[in-house]
């Protein structure tokens, strides 16, 4: 019995010994191969896979966004949410822009055109004339094309402009 119990401590103490040498061993073998193994785990280098299922789950989403969107702009239209074109009691016949804010518009009310200013805050009345008076592609459209040449024009105009200035003060010269 002497023997056996021995023989197990023996046992038990070369069994702690190889176990030892054993951890020994991983720890050097992880100490030299440390670079080789952090370059494997480095951060961003696991890449998920881009399967058939998540792609076509991304496209049936963005198919049911889009026929939301269509979805409700066709409820606005159908319930008059979005203002239209309709036979009411103004209608506008042209206009045109003057400046960055500035715009005159002609306006049917009935069988009357009014020519209205508008500005920031600002709306008047310039002209009221009846409906149909002049033709409405005419209300737009560029004056006739100037006659002469460039030269002859300036010089009528710079006349004109002597003249006015002339005559508003009288002959007198400043």
């Amino acid at each position: 019995m002497k023997r056996l119990a021995g023989r197990g401590a023996s046992l038990a103490v070369s069994a702690t010994w190889f176990a030892s040498a054993v951890a020994q061993a991983a720890d050097i073998n992880a100490v030299n191969n440390a670079a080789k193994i952090a370059s494997g785990a480095g951060a961003g280098s696991a890449v998920p896979a881009l399967g058939v299922g998540a792609v076509l789950q991304t496209f049936v989403g963005l198919a049911v966004v889009l026929a939301l969107v269509f979805g409700c702009a066709w409820l606005a239209r159908r319930f008059g949410l979005q203002p239209g074109q309709r036979g009411g009691l103004v209608k506008t016949v042209g206009g045109a822009s003057l400046g960055g804010k500035e715009r005159v518009a002609v306006v049917e009310i009935g069988d009357t055109w009014l020519v209205l200013g508008t500005a920031p805050g600002n709306v008047r009345l310039l002209h009221t004339m009846p409906a149909g008076s002049a033709a409405a592609d005419t209300v737009g459209a560029s004056p006739a094309p100037l006659s002469g040449t460039f030269g002859q024009r300036f010089r009528d105009a710079l006349k004109g402009e002597v003249g006015k200035r002339f005559s508003a003060h009288g002959g007198r010269d400043r």
